[in-house]
């Protein structure tokens, strides 16, 4: 699809709010006092997050790519794989995203914030918490050392997998066997279309899958975040907000920990995505 870059920056902050809608909405259904999906356990929250990712991709990947995640971004960019002029209006429209979708569910579930009596599942609603915090200075150490590790191998194996899922489909080799025999790769692509292009949404709907699995196995520790903007985005707007919004039990946003779900993902990312190259783009 032919569009312009103001159009894929608009689509990457849709994409992000719904992915923040769909999986966050999921967690408050799940944590916050009241709701009728109240304590359903934590395959909600995967199913959620899987959809999450899934949807937008199915809806925006040949739009923007549906990146929806700054790591994946500045991940691709470092690899010369994405243009570095749009990285900062990708970023910024998936935090504006991020956010947006983060009000839209303060709207909803408004009254069950307000009913809840302990600030975590507040808190956990918007951003990410480890599960090491007890509240303490003492918890913070192996807090931030094993957020650390789980956001890195959770966001490697992601973004790994998202380009082995979206470049190593079946019919691929199609495409190189026509660039090879001298076709564009514009060309070779669109002549290899009706081929490939099943093959194509079934990786998208793998993504989702490879998410939803994600949250499930490594969700343990601290979510997981995965994702810059889907933690940076609700922290910021977990913080502007009063108690009259988010109701009496609302503490603290864990800034002290706010650094692990942006820093580690990206890192993870350059180095998931430069392997990936390295490995399987000639």
């Amino acid at each position: 699809m032919d569009v312009t870059w103001t159009v894929k920056y608009v689509t990457e902050f849709l994409a992000t709010a719904l992915l923040l809608i769909l999986g966050n909405g999921a967690v408050a259904n799940v944590d916050l006092k009241g709701t009728k999906g109240n304590n359903s356990g934590w395959v909600i929250i995967a199913l959620g997050y899987g959809f999450g990712v899934m949807m937008p991709a199915l809806m925006f990947g040949n739009v923007s790519g549906n990146h929806i995640n700054p790591a994946f971004t500045l991940g691709l960019a470092v690899s010369g794989l994405f243009p570095w002029a749009h990285v900062l209006p990708y970023i910024l429209a998936q935090i504006l995203g991020a956010m947006f979708g983060q009000l839209v569910l303060v709207g909803v579930y408004g009254p069950y914030f307000r009913k809840t009596e302990n600030p975590n599942p507040i808190l956990g609603s918007f951003s990410t918490i480890s599960a090491l915090d007890d509240g303490t200075k003492a918890s913070r150490k192996a807090a931030l050392i094993n957020g650390f590790a789980n956001e890195f191998a959770g966001s490697f194996v992601l973004f790994f997998g998202a380009l082995a899922l979206t470049k190593n489909f079946f019919g691929s080799e199609l495409v190189g066997k026509l660039v090879a025999a001298g076709y564009d790769k514009t060309v070779a692509e669109t002549q290899a279309a009706p081929y490939t292009s099943g093959s194509l949404a079934v990786a998208h709907l793998g993504i989702g899958f490879l998410v939803m699995t994600l949250v499930a196995s490594l969700g343990g520790p601290t979510g997981p975040g995965l994702n810059p903007a889907r933690d940076l985005g609700p922290r910021i707007v977990h913080h502007l907000l009063p108690k009259s919004v988010l109701g009496q039990a609302k503490g603290d946003s864990k800034w002290w920990y706010a650094w692990v779900p942006v820093l580690s993902p990206i890192v993870a990312a350059i180095l998931a995505i430069a392997i990936f190259k390295l490995l399987y783009i000639k």
